[in-house]
């Protein structure tokens, strides 16, 4: 084998190796977006933050209060997976 051809073959599985490595990393956010986890998190935040604002404005009861866009968010998430699958059916 030639000098040229080892370069390139090494520059290759390298490329390639770096590839996996990206696949693998999109693969997990990907995976964390999608999770019942990463829902909660972001629903709990969204009720701290809200209470603790609206107790800040004085809103009469402000952690019953911050329920409405706290349950608004975690309803909107139910239908994500349904209009998901639509629109990748819709684009083949």
């Amino acid at each position: 084998m030639t000098l040229g051809y080892t370069r390139l073959m090494n520059t290759l599985e390298e490329r390639v190796r770096r590839l996996e490595e990206r696949n693998q990393r999109v693969e997990l956010n990907k995976r964390w977006e999608t999770s019942k986890t990463c829902r909660l998190v972001i629903a709990l935040g969204t009720y701290g933050l809200l209470g603790a604002y609206m107790m800040w404005l004085g809103v009469e009861q402000p952690w019953l209060s911050a329920l409405v866009p706290t349950l608004g968010f975690l309803l909107s998430t139910l239908g994500l997976g349904l209009v998901r699958r639509f629109w990748m059916r819709s684009l083949k």
